[in-house]
């Protein structure tokens, strides 16, 4: 499960734990684990967190987040009585109702009991337009890699000699209408891999036939990062695609024609193109300068796809970034496409009409109006998010209208647009309760000057009053971050924090640093590579701003982050120790030399660089936590968490860290859940032991 091997730059003396289920190494997760449990699950305090979040987690008052398929809205489940559980379906009118009634189609845990498995719900595809069947995913443990099985949706069995694909990180998609035929892209064997560990072909099975016969339509390099396709299946607008995914940020489309030639969408490898109906929208990463004019980077453009393949470079621009803005979002109904755009990190929504077709008048826009009839009026508070998404673009210009903020539990609205673009009825559908008492909380934004004089903002969730003088007493504050991968942290609703840290007097702050997408690709091209380092400056800066308002002091002062938010952390320990009280690095990155080399590594050089270049690694070893690590020098207490089963960021990175730590003395707790993946939990129970462990091992340490 390593990946490829480089020669190290010296020897590393815990590279022995990259072996990820060997007896060894199990035995040392398990001694580690113990001191864990022993350390921080045996208390009053950590049970009546774990069972606080996992009240929350297993809730059957939770808002059921459905899709429409039909004439059904679909739903996946758990709860206390279904651990893994429930893929089921209702109608409109029903999940109108306070109590709607539920088709349940499959019951994870009863198949977990009837195959002797761990399955864990991956999602599923649904046919369309007869509705009839669906491709299931379902992954041991939590990991990436998973298996696909077909479905029938009238009988609600499984699929005899149906498709099935074998463990594998890839997936199927239906190919048609018929579901005669589908794309697949897997593991076919010795070749069929990138280097990152992701399908390299993609081919057309037909049924009835093995997929061994199945034809190939494109083969990437393998260097690659990986290759799919699907099908379009907008009636009047049929049309197959394929994508080739070169990295992450540098890849191309292609549509396939009826006799699988491929003609590629000339937009650059920077942008995501998408189609809808008559229309090609592309939204830049970069600047594009064609057709006699320059578009900036960050901008979303649109032109008629007949005209476009005819040679046609007349864009329209539908949103061009500003100094405090970004596109977050872009959804298409019936007739309309509706922008969801941050400012200084807060939404606001825009409803963009397209001309007819063949016309070459400009699109109108307007904005979209929460306030019809009075019925969301006041309820969108200020530091909130918004989010919408099409309930059915084939059909209706209807929206789901999602809102949430810290202390404001989430709602779920229906939007309907007229063919104007204007707000007719907003019917409130769902809304979460109140997990925890938000009495004296309120939402601060706050900005801070970077090392570099950029201006970074942050939220702050606390009690009043909050000192400015450092007259109070300081407060336990946990910063959270990420910084990565162009991922904006916008508000959200959680009754785990709320009940776990801010109901018991913990201040909770969220920093919005470079290397995020919360003004847009300018943001997270700014901390790329070479760069990287400004987005733990940024993350310092917050820190000491909190100290310098009076909020808290370093030694009240936490961290916490996972993935691309654990090498932050990694780097927080490492390079600015003396600004915290205690870290929490969770299924993180920390050894950059070796990371390409690991499992999904290899698919993210584009974001830090590539180790086994010597120019390159001069750079990267400047935020390499496992290599900046000193023996001679102190360091706050850190928890690490991971996974064994997380076949994305592999579980070396936080063993070898630990491991290294423990070596030289450092005050270090680890915890590895067997199963989880990536996301560190593969059931609510999981994920309610794996919060409390880091809540209680905060509060033991800055509390």
């Amino acid at each position: 499960m390593t990946g490829r091997v480089a020669a190290p730059e010296t020897r590393d003396a815990h590279a022995w734990l990259e072996d990820v289920e060997g007896p060894e190494q199990l035995a040392w997760v398990r001694e580690r684990n113990t001191h864990a449990e022993s350390m921080l699950a045996s208390g009053e305090r950590f049970n009546r967190m774990r069972r606080g979040i996992l009240e929350v987690l297993d809730s059957t008052d939770k808002i059921p987040g459905v899709v429409q398929r039909g004439e059904h809205l679909y739903n996946f489940w758990t709860d206390a009585e279904h651990e893994r559980g429930l893929w089921r379906r209702t109608t409109w009118e029903s999940y109108r109702t306070d109590s709607p009634e539920w088709e349940v189609l499959i019951d994870v845990d009863a198949l977990n009991a009837a195959e002797g498995a761990n399955w864990v719900w991956h999602g599923a595809r649904v046919l369309r337009p007869s509705y009839s069947r669906a491709l299931v995913q379902l992954s041991r443990g939590g990991a990436d890699a998973d298996v696909t099985r077909e479905f029938d949706l009238t009988t609600k069995t499984w699929v005899e000699d149906g498709f099935t694909r074998e463990e594998s990180k890839g997936g199927i998609a239906w190919a048609d209408a018929s579901g005669d035929s589908v794309f697949v892209y897997t593991d076919f064997g010795e070749g069929s891999m990138t280097t990152s560990g992701y399908p390299r072909t993609v081919r057309r099975w037909r049924r009835g036939t093995p997929l061994s016969e199945a034809t190939e339509i494109y083969a990437g390099e393998p260097t690659d990062m990986l290759i799919g396709a699907g099908h379009d299946s907008t009636p009047g607008y049929e049309r197959d695609v394929v994508f080739r995914h070169l990295a992450f940020y540098d890849s191309q489309m292609y549509l396939l024609g009826p006799d699988d030639s491929l003609t590629l969408l000339e937009v650059p490898r920077s942008a995501d193109p998408d189609l809808y109906r008559d229309w090609l929208t592309v939204e830049l990463r970069e600047d594009w300068t064609v057709g006699g004019r320059t578009y900036p980077g960050g901008a979303l453009l649109a032109v008629p796809l007949e005209n476009f393949l005819a040679g046609d470079r007349r864009f329209e621009v539908l949103y061009a970034p500003t100094p405090t803005t970004s596109l977050a979002g872009a959804s298409w109904t019936r007739h309309h496409l509706v922008l969801n755009i941050l400012d200084d990190v807060s939404n606001r929504l825009e409803v963009l009409t397209p001309p007819a077709a063949g016309s070459r008048e400009p699109w109108r826009r307007r904005p979209l109006d929460l306030t019809a009839g009075g019925t969301a009026a006041g309820e969108v508070p200020e530091l909130a998010t918004i989010a919408v998404g099409a309930v059915d673009a084939d059909e209706e210009d209807a929206l789901w209208l999602t809102t949430t903020g810290f202390l404001t539990p989430t709602t779920l609205s229906r939007l309907d647009l007229d063919e104007d673009g204007a707000t007719t009825s907003i019917e409130r559908l769902k809304a979460l309760p109140a997990y925890f008492d938000a009495t004296g909380l309120h939402v601060e934004q706050h900005f801070v000057t970077s090392a570099d004089g950029t201006r970074v903002p942050y939220f702050q969730v606390s009690r009043d009053p909050v000192s400015h003088d450092g007259a109070a007493q300081p407060a336990p504050t946990l910063l959270y971050g990420y910084g990565g991968f162009e991922v904006s942290r916008v508000p959200a609703y959680s009754g785990g924090i709320g009940r776990a840290w801010l109901e018991r007097g913990g201040v909770y702050v969220v920093a919005n640093i470079r290397g995020g997408g919360e003004y847009g690709p300018r943001w997270h091209q700014a901390a790329l590579k070479q760069n990287r380092h400004k987005a733990y400056e940024d993350f310092a800066a917050v820190a000491r701003d909190l100290v310098a308002r009076g909020v808290t002091d370093r030694a009240h002062l936490g961290a916490q982050g996972g993935s691309n938010g654990g090498l932050l952390m990694g780097n927080m320990l490492t390079r600015y120790p003396d600004l915290f009280g205690a870290i929490v690095c969770q299924v993180p990155l920390l050894d950059m030399k070796r990371y390409s080399h690991l499992l999904a590594g290899a698919s993210w050089m584009a974001e830090y660089g590539d180790p086994d270049d010597p120019e390159q690694w001069e750079f990267i070893r400047t935020f390499s936590a496992y290599h900046l690590f000193d023996p001679d020098r102190d360091y706050p207490p850190v928890l690490f968490t991971t996974s064994t089963r997380d076949d994305r960021v592999h579980p070396g990175h936080a063993r070898k860290m630990a491991a290294q730590m423990l070596e030289a003395g450092k005050d270090v707790t680890y915890f590895e859940n067997i199963e989880g993946g990536h996301g560190g939990a593969a059931t609510n129970a999981q994920a309610a032991f794996m919060q409390a462990l880091a809540f209680e091992f905060l509060w033991q340490r800055i509390g």
